[in-house]
Formats: structure tokens, sequence, C-alpha cells
């Protein structure tokens, strides 16, 4: 949602907090801000509307020298994006300084409550709200101060908190929202994110919730809402900096998508052998449960919850099992049928997304079996699970998914066929056959990436069309919600995706010369059914875009224009059918200029309701 970085040590802490902005700004980008205590004891705050260009800018190098200092780049909740709302906020005394990602649920009340005992208040955040409690806790011991406010106050939240009082220390806290310290050689770090600070320092702890962390240059203490003394685990990141970087591509976003045969393979590594046989060691644990099974809800937001949809398809079709997937949003407060039979399947990227989080979480208090997918090691999600499959995808910077996406289609995939090895659905040939296909599908992506050239030409030619329509049937319905999605958030086109025979029942009304049509049309048992629609949609002269099989030689009678990718099973097909659309909307977001690794109004990880 928003981005955190703070820095305690013996350099300047401005160049290091712009430079993890810079690399947390993917997170948010309403606005920029830094607080640093300078040489003479006092707090420099700067902050501005708009990109973190905008502020470096308006700082253009003259940051005062000090430490320690935090910083923080904003994805709008309470309070319109301007200068007055940005963080770091203040108290009345101007002697602390608070920046803060997540809502403050009671943040009226407190503010009410504040404001009759004298305090005033310049913007329209529950984040400042927040700085004045911490103030009235205050009695020389920050971090107690920090502990108090945050026993009075309801929501999610990861802050990061700075007191002139305290120049040896920043104080970081939080509650369904992503935070970590980072362990520098004498020097500390806070972040919501690995990137931010993987140039200083691979050792991190992953804080927990409810943890309030003391963070000094000599080491980190940190505290439970309690006030007792917890322990956690350092954690060793693996990643380069450099492979958070662009590596020379103009964009994340493309970037990413040309990792995704790399992302591929290790997503499979250990998981697949040689002869195609599935091995999911981290569900073992929790096989007398799995066996127990009766029903399976798959649940995700966004992207997440097209993968959702593609494995619930799969699940019902190879394990014998009904499956249905979840729209993590609606599920908390529409919840199906739940109890000890019950499998409850979390996909989220980040492990944080807060409308998936609260579904598991009723899962889990109904005595269902859960399981999560996501990228991130140690994020909130893997807390409230009986097993943990991670995508070991990488990291991924732009804000809108590809290589998550692919990873987790290929994650519940395995899933799928780890279920139907254990109950025996699927005999020991189609077992390995399927496997043998997933072990080809690193080398089916990179063929299929060097559609590119065509594909750049396609966007091209249809970069000023107002509104798409996407088609697909079983798991090829899915995927064409996801190119739509796509297409919206990195094109700003409208798009739609349908089931294929729902074009017949409505849509197809919208359809016309100006409104082009994409089908996912690969090959598989209902491919003539695809066909006909397709069909429909001609003989309304809109254009036609086909995604089919290589071998085709049907498809081009009703498309105007084909992208063949390599055959595959049905079943495995949505890996490889999404990687044309992927590109489509990358080169129509280039071709109209838009902001591709930053879509507006978007953030990469939504970690509030």
């Amino acid at each position: 949602m928003c981005g955190i970085v703070g820095y305690v040590g013996p350099r300047d802490a401005a160049p290091i907090l712009i430079e993890g902005l810079r690399r947390l700004e993917y997170r948010g980008y309403d606005s920029a801000g830094i607080a640093v205590l300078t040489d003479d004891g006092q707090v420099f705050i700067e902050k501005k509307a708009g990109k973190l260009k905008n502020l470096t800018e308006h700082l253009n190098g003259d940051a005062p020298a000090g430490q320690p200092g935090i910083g923080h780049t904003r994805w709008a909740t309470h309070g319109s994006p301007n200068d007055v709302n940005a963080h770091p906020h203040t108290d009345c005394s101007g002697k602390l300084a608070l920046i803060h990602n997540g809502i403050i649920e009671n943040y009226a009340e407190i503010k009410a409550r504040l404001a009759a005992e004298g305090h005033r208040f310049s913007s329209e955040t529950d984040t400042e709200v927040l700085a004045h409690l911490v103030e009235t806790k205050y009695r020389g011991d920050l971090v107690e101060a920090v502990r108090e406010a945050l026993n009075e106050v309801r929501g999610a939240y990861a802050i990061g908190v700075m007191h002139t009082d305290h120049p040896d220390r920043i104080v970081g806290a939080r509650m369904n929202v992503p935070l970590i310290v980072g362990l520098g050689d004498g020097e500390g770090f806070l972040a919501s994110d690995v990137p931010a600070i993987l140039k200083h320092t691979k050792r991190v702890v992953i804080l927990h919730e409810g943890d309030i962390a003391d963070v000094t240059a000599n080491g980190t203490r940190i505290l439970s809402l309690d006030g007792s003394a917890v322990e956690r685990d350092v954690t060793e990141i693996h990643w380069t900096i450099e492979a958070a970087e662009k590596g020379g591509f103009p964009h994340f976003t493309l970037k990413e998508i040309y990792e995704q045969p790399h992302a591929i393979q290790e997503s499979l590594r250990g998981r697949v052998t040689s002869r195609g046989e599935v091995t999911l060691t981290e569900l073992d644990a929790i096989a007398d449960r799995l066996a127990s099974i009766e029903r399976v809800y798959v649940v995700g937001c966004g992207t997440a919850s097209y993968a959702a949809h593609v494995a619930a398809y799969l699940i019902q079709e190879w394990a014998g099992l009904p499956a249905t997937m979840q729209v993590g949003s609606e599920m908390r407060y529409s919840p199906p049928p739940i109890d000890e039979r019950t499998l409850v399947i979390g996909v989220s990227q980040s492990g944080e997304t807060a409308d998936t989080l609260a579904p598991l979480k009723m899962a889990e208090e109904s005595g269902a079996l859960v399981i999560v997918v996501t990228n991130v090691v140690g994020s909130a999600i893997t807390r409230e699970a009986d097993a943990v499959c991670y995508l070991q995808a990488g990291p991924e910077v732009a804000v809108a998914s590809t290589k998550a996406f692919v990873t987790q289609v290929l994650v519940l995939q395995l899933i799928a066929l780890h279920l139907a090895r254990a109950r025996g659905t699927l005999s020991a040939t189609q077992l390995r056959t399927y496997g043998q296909s997933l072990r080809s599908l690193p080398r089916l992506a990179a063929e299929t990436l060097k559609l590119a050239p065509q594909i750049k030409k396609l966007a091209q030619r249809y970069s000023k069309v107002r509104d798409f329509i996407f088609i697909g049937r079983g798991v090829g319905y899915p995927i064409a919600m996801e190119g739509a999605l796509k297409l919206k958030e990195l094109s700003y086109i409208h798009a739609e995706g349908h089931a294929a025979g729902e074009l017949k029942h409505g849509p197809i009304a919208l359809l016309d010369p100006e409104t082009p049509l994409v089908a996912i049309a690969t090959k598989g048992a209902i491919y003539e059914k695809v066909v006909s629609n397709v069909a429909e949609a001609r003989a309304r002269s809109s254009p036609i875009i086909a995604i089919a099989t290589v071998g085709d030689d049907q498809i081009d009678r009703y498309a105007h224009d084909v992208i063949y990718v390599p055959e595959t099973p049905e079943a495995i097909s949505p890996v490889i059918a999404v990687l044309p659309l992927q590109l489509l909307a990358y080169e129509m977001a280039v071709a109209r200029g838009t902001d591709v690794d930053q879509p507006r109004n978007l953030a990469k990880s939504v970690t509030v309701e």
C-alpha cells in the first residue's frame, strides 16, 4: 500500500531514505516525504505530492546532514494526495515525526478526544492522529509511548517513529501490514520490503503482528504490545540487488515478463523430477488431514483470484473434489460452509493482502485446513497456514503482476496434481504425463515470448481503441479475465473478460468495428465451441484477435489476427496462453504513453480493506 523506510547509524540518512523510497515506489506514489534529525537537533521534514521525483527535484540534493531519518511513499486512503496529507506527520511539539502504512479505524474518535484536549491538526489523515496520540503518552521513553498509543488503536498499521530526544533510535511496529528490520554493520534499518535496504544488508528480521521494534545502530530489541520481550529469527536474503533492478529493460514490467521462463524453472525446481513425478514435500506434514477433505475453496483477489479460478477448475477435474474460487473481499462477509473437512487455499503474491488474510483467519477459526501460496517468505499469510508453498519467483517490482501470476498458476497446478495422486483419481501415467508437460514450460514460455514483434505491431494498430472484450472457456476463461485486467491496469483501456458462451447473453451488444475481441482459442475439448463464439463476434464486424495453438488451420477463417502459441495439454495451457496477453497489454501501454510500472491509482500490495 504505502512504502516505509528508516535509518539509524553513522551515515547521513537522507540519501539512504531517498534510495529506499525509489525501490518502494511501486507500493504507492501519491506523495513522498522524509524526516531527518539534523546535526543541530531539529527535525527537518520535506514532503511533496506526486511521485518521488517531485520531492527529489524540490530538494535538489540539499537535504540536510543528519540521522536518524524516516521516509514514506504514499498510496492515499484518508485525505487527498497533496503536500499537507503527505507523510511524515508531527505532533504539537514538532519533536516527533511518524510515518504510517495502513488504516487506523478508530482515528475519528481519538481525533475528537485529542482536539478537545487542545491538539490541532493540519491534515485529513489518520496518521497525524496517531502522531498526536503518541505525544500524549510520551514521558521520556519513546518505545513505551508508542506501545501505549498502539494499545488504543484499532486497524492495520506499519509505522516508523523518531524523536529529537532519541537521536540513537527509530521505533517501528506492525499489525496486519508488512514491516522488516534490517541489521547492518553498526547501523539499523526499517522497511516495508526487502529491496529498499538490500544494498545495505541482507540480514533482516520479519516483524510479526503486534511487534514493536526498538532499532538502534547496535542492534534491535523487539517487544509485544503487552511490553514483554520477544525473539524473532534473522533471515538471510538471497536476492541480489540486480534482481530488483531493471537490468537494461525500459520497464520492470517488461523485465519481469521476460524473467518468466526462469521463474517457472525455479518454481518447478525440486518439485517435478526428470521422470515427471510431482513431489510437494511442503504438504507431507498435512497428508492425514488432506485425506479427509471433502470440499475446497481457493481464495484470492485481483490477479490472484484468476489463478485461483484456474486451480478450482483443475482440483475439481483432477482430484474429484468440489472446488470453487472465492474472491477474498467477498468471502469474509458471505462465507460458504466451512468446517474441518474443508481445504482453503489462499493465494497472494505479497502475502500481505488484507482481503485475503481476513477470510483465511476466519477459515482457520472454523477448523479448516489452510494452505497458502505466496512469494514472500515470512509474510503475514504464512502465519495463518498449516502449509506454505512458495512461488520461488524472485522479486516482482512492477505493480501489475506478471511472473507472480504465472508461478501462482503453476504452483496451484502442482497442488492439484498432489491431491489427485493422494486420492488416486489420476493414474500414474496421467500424473507423469502432466509432470513432463510442466517440465517443458520454461522452454515453451521462452518460445512464446519470441512473438513480441508481432504483438507490438498489433498493439500499435489497436492503441487508439476505447474498449476490448476478452473471451475464453474452461481454464481459458480466467485467462481471458486476467488478459482484460492487465490491459485495464497498464493502458487504461476499458476491457472486459467473459466466459465465451456468455457472449450472446448480453456482452455481444458491445461489439462493433471499433471494439476488438480477443479469444483464448487454444487446443482443447471445447475448442469448437470457442470457434463458434468467435464466429458470432466476426458476424458483428468486431476485429478478432485469437490466441491459438500452433498447427491450427481453422481459426484464421474467423480471426483477423492469430497469435500461435506452442501446444500444451489443455489443463497446462494457461501458463502459456497468458504470455501474449501480458505482452499485448504492455505494448498497448507503451504505445499510449501510460506509466507502465506504476499505473495510476494502484499499488503493489493492497494491505487495507
